[in-house]
């Protein structure tokens, strides 16, 4: 089976979506090594996180011809592309299929990762609005399948765009293996010191943006016993300011620690020393951060709204993302019984277990079968 791919995230982007595209290739070129993949990108930009592609002699890379008018190319052009190699099947991996698919004879799929622009048009701007949304529907139209990374996604496909159901598959995300791997004393003693972390912490991970909701967990500081501090990793934006007054006006500054950039090798070790992993996060396509802490053997409590639950489990800890109270409420509960925090351990680890790797390639290689075989 020839398998293009949309490859411009997994070169691109370090976060979400490039994530994602770099889990999916290399699970697939892994466990389903019968096939050819086709990795199509407006440039094949430098990134460490891409060195397994050297591993597999089954993973091409793609760029166009000409450096000008990519945007172009990827939107339209690479139709040309995936004709004159002989692409099977074309997996759009983030929202996006190019114009002309449907009459080229490829078979096609589009992953959706969220319609959080939907839900949240203000945060986006009407031009980006527009332009999403006329991209995710063209993609939702023609392609064969679609893969919703949740059942909340599925739901929201359903709801907003009036998708039939029949046409969408679930199909989650599984966490790079690195975080699988249990850091030893020396190096967890080497990344607390070089980041001065306390003994203990609890840690949050994601955008500082107001969907993700961190004034939550810095307003239920007050109410968390023991003076625990709160060591936040993510990429700062307007709403930073808001968190950093409330910080201010509340005295906390000694208890909240900002760090950014942070090396992706050095992020199961952060994970593995906090005492408690927080994600409160208003709305999310699944949450992958969860996923990485629950590997890491760290308790998580998370918010109800979206589909955080179907990333927890039913071991991990919820509160409504407006109940300061009961956030507090539920750290302190883990903080202080050593038994209920050890069980939340064990049953994150059980949950994790049906996000292997193996598992969602053998999905995902199905329903490409699948697709080919319909045609």
């Amino acid at each position: 089976m020839k398998i293009g791919y949309d490859a411009k995230r997994a070169f691109y982007n370090n976060t979400g979506l490039g994530n994602y595209s770099r889990w999916l290739i290399k699970t697939l070129a892994y466990f389903h090594p019968e096939n050819a993949y086709f990795l199509y990108t407006p440039k094949a930009k430098p990134n460490v996180r891409l060195k397994f592609l050297g591993d597999h002699g089954n993973v091409f890379t793609l760029t166009p011809a000409s450096k000008f008018f990519t945007s172009w190319w990827r939107s339209k052009g690479i139709v040309k592309d995936l004709r004159r190699d002989g692409i099977e099947l074309y997996h759009g991996l983030s929202h996006e299929l190019p114009s002309g698919i449907a009459g080229s004879g490829i078979r096609s799929v589009v992953t959706i990762h969220d319609l959080i622009f939907m839900r949240y048009p203000k945060q986006f701007g009407w031009f980006n609005y527009r332009i999403y949304l006329a991209k995710v529907k063209y993609a939702c139209k023609v392609a064969d399948k679609i893969i919703a990374i949740s059942a909340k996604t599925k739901a929201d496909l359903v709801e907003l765009l009036d998708i039939n159901p029949q046409k969408i598959e679930i199909i989650y995300q599984g966490c790079d293996v690195i975080f699988d791997v249990t850091k030893t004393p020396d190096q967890k003693a080497a990344v607390k010191l070089k980041y001065n972390l306390p003994d203990k912490f609890l840690l949050s991970i994601g955008t500082i943006e107001e969907r993700k909701n961190l004034l939550l967990t810095v307003i239920a500081l007050k109410n968390i016993d023991g003076d625990i501090p709160l060591v936040v990793i993510g990429k700062p934006t307007k709403y930073t300011d808001e968190v950093n007054a409330y910080i201010a006006a509340g005295n906390l500054t000694s208890r909240v620690v900002f760090l950014r950039d942070i090396p992706f090798d050095e992020l199961p070790v952060i994970y593995q020393l906090a005492s408690v992993f927080i994600y409160p996060s208003r709305y999310e396509g699944f949450g992958i951060p969860i996923l990485e802490a629950l590997n890491s053997g760290t308790p998580v409590i998370a918010t109800t709204g979206s589909c955080l639950e179907e990333a927890g489990g039913a071991g991990s800890r919820y509160v409504d993302p407006d109940d300061a109270a009961g956030l507090a409420k539920e750290v302190n509960q883990i903080l202080g019984d050593d038994a209920l925090r050890q069980t939340m351990i064990n049953r994150g680890i059980e949950h994790v277990a049906n996000f292997n790797d193996d598992k969602l390639a053998l999905q995902l290689q199905q329903l490409y079968t699948n697709i080919l075989n319909n045609a």
